[in-house]
């Protein structure tokens, strides 16, 4: 949820700049019930008449928000507007008790996120010198999500927001859990950091560098939280009371309660984002279906999360853009605050803004995914293969063993603490997948190579008709570009294997996310793997292939693979290893759909 940004923004906030040039003040603003909010303003120096207000909500700390923004505003695209920074209720200096993600109206005389965004910005407009009136709010990760509630009940000074890489919904898709899948080190680390101390001071601590082989020290999650007093954190405490998609989870489902906004809005989010590409897409779509003022807009790059922030984004790991895409953005994000806030420019946006990776190109569409996709399938086959055309066969799988006591690793080891200094977080959606090639417990299908370019724009699921030994099983499916295997221009790039999407989700939700249910030992099942979206356009030469295994260790928790009431109070004995079989028939077509548009 973005601390990496924190210090990328306290490292831009000790750049030099000349400090004359901005004035900064600050207030303790009343909220409707009394707490008091610490707020940053800093105002340029020496202009001439008023001037726009954008402003950036958040946890991590307003002194180094908005000393960041104002110090780099030429770099980040910010110039000429008045900044504002604001520590959320029980953050920093600000008064009142934190809650993660606080829900709609739960707050004290029914205050939220929003209701304190409306009294911020009718106390700026009045108390501000210099002014016009016109406020702008942005952020990423929870600051994402705290712009995208501003929209709610909106003050009618608050012109234009730009929610950017919004923690849509934690349980579904973005940070704590991935269909029904718990995302272990992130969710344990990230409410250690958030929730032993008000200030960031305290920072997860496991015991070992390689956070694999800590993780997988401990038979159970009990014990992991046992460990490192976990219970003591309300977030941890919702992971272990509510695993299923209740009551909790969907009153903090940004998509079920942002459905409508008339102020103009901006999603911004990164194709391999690896804390929040579920938010962007989801919002985005849940204000779409109500859009007839033509106000919602969409931005996806090829990021990790924030990457467009700051950083040039010409590349991502190994994986090579041909352009700085950071800029293209920040020059796109100038010219939207500049239209809503200044009046300058002609306010004509694309509906939709994304960049295709598989050629390098930016694409502008009406409508997103795009009115002219088709859909398609891509079917696992007999000796590995993967086509465009179904099985013809009445009987074929795959198996494997998956055994929860040597679960495969996401990413190569080894499994740096998620924000420490060297870790490889931010890159590891885009490593090259052949660290598990030769895994007994990976299945891999892939295509012959392509004769003509495959464009993929819009959604693409995975459709698994498979069985198991045991009651409940976990499925990872990830969608790759197979390089040629030789790149004439990159040598070393040969053969690479690039995740262009992929998630898990876990067994037990297939028919139902709030009422999970054994699966049928020895009896093929259907399961429903959301891989979301993508812009990306496999090239004549490649390949396109599909990997199948069930542990992607320790980002998401082991299955038990023994059916239990939840997982977070299974005992050891509970965790066993089980064969797990994908079926590749003309009954039980296993699959990936991808919509497909003309290159």
């Amino acid at each position: 949820m973005l601390p990496s940004l924190v210090l990328l923004t306290v490292a831009l906030a000790q750049q030099p700049m000349q400090d004359s040039a901005y004035t900064r003040t600050e207030a303790m603003i009343p909220m409707r019930d009394g707490v008091k909010l610490h707020t940053v303003i800093v105002a340029p120096r020496g202009t001439t008449g008023s001037l726009g207000i954008l402003m950036d909500r958040t946890p991590y700390g307003a002194d180094g928000a908005a000393a960041g923004a104002a110090r780099n505003a030429g770099y980040l695209g910010l110039s000429g507007l008045i900044i504002v920074a604001q520590d959320i209720r029980g953050r920093f200096t600000s008064e009142g008790t934190f809650a993660m993600n606080r829900p709609p109206h739960s707050g004290p005389q029914g205050t939220d996120e929003s209701t304190d965004t409306y009294d911020t910005i009718d106390w700026l407009v009045k108390n501000v010198p210099g002014n016009n009136g016109r406020v702008g709010v942005f952020g990423i990760s929870y600051p994402g999500w705290l712009t995208a509630v501003a929209g709610i009940g909106a003050h009618p000074a608050l012109k234009a927001i730009s929610p950017q890489a919004p923690m849509g919904d934690a349980w579904m898709g973005d940070d704590f859990f991935h269909q029904g899948a718990f995302r272990q080190s992130y969710g344990l680390e990230y409410s250690w950091m958030m929730e032993a101390s008000p200030d960031l001071s305290v920072t997860p601590s496991p015991a070992r560098f390689d956070t694999y082989e800590w993780y997988r020290s401990f038979p159970t999650l009990g014990a992991l939280a046992a460990a490192v007093g976990a219970e003591q954190w309300p977030t941890w405490r919702h992971f272990a009371e509510h695993p299923a998609y209740d009551s909790v989870w969907r009153a903090r489902s940004l998509p079920r309660y942002f459905t409508h906004t008339t102020v103009p809005t901006l999603t911004v989010g990164g194709w391999w984002d690896q804390e929040d590409e579920y938010g962007p897409l989801a919002s985005y779509a849940a204000l779409e279906r109500t859009d007839t003022a033509g106000v919602n807009f969409l931005v996806m790059g090829p990021w990790y999360h924030g990457q467009w922030f700051a950083d040039s984004a010409t590349a991502l790991g190994n994986i090579r853009f041909g352009r700085p895409t950071g800029v293209d953005f920040r020059a796109l994000q100038t010219r939207w605050f500049a239209y809503w806030l200044k009046g300058e420019g002609d306010g004509k946006f694309p509906e939709a803004t994304v960049f295709d990776a598989g050629t390098n190109e930016w694409r502008s569409f009406d409508r997103w995914p795009p009115a002219a996709a088709q859909t398609k399938h891509l079917f696992f086959r007999e000796n590995g293969g993967l086509s465009f055309d179904p099985p013809t066969a009445a009987t074929g799988a795959d198996q494997y063993v998956s055994d929860p006591a040597h679960p495969v690793p996401y990413r190569p080891r080894p499994v740096e603490r998620t924000y420490s200094p060297p870790s490889r977080w931010r890159r590891w959606e885009t490593e090259d997948q052949r660290f598990v090639d030769g895994r007994p417990d990976v299945l891999t299908w892939q295509t012959a190579p392509l004769t003509a370019d495959v464009t993929v724009a819009g959604n693409v699921v995975a459709h698994l008709f498979a069985a198991t030994t045991g009651s409940d099983a976990d499925w990872v499916v990830k969608l790759i570009d197979v390089y040629p295997d030789t790149i004439p221009d990159r040598p070393g790039m040969g053969g690479y294997e690039l995740m262009v999407t992929g998630d898990v989700m876990r067994g037990r939700y297939r028919n139902s996310w709030e009422h999970p249910q054994p699966i049928p030992a020895n009896q093929v099942t259907p399961f429903t793997v959301d891989l979301h979206q993508q812009a990306y356009t496999f090239r004549k030469g490649h390949r396109i292939m599909v990997q199948v295994q069930s542990t992607w260790f320790p980002l998401y928790d082991r299955n038990p693979q023994t059916f239990v009431p939840n997982i977070f109070r299974a005992t050891a004995a509970d965790y066993r290893a089980a064969t797990h079989r994908v079926y590749r028939t003309a009954r039980h077509p296993s699959n990936v759909t991808i919509d497909v548009v003309s290159p």
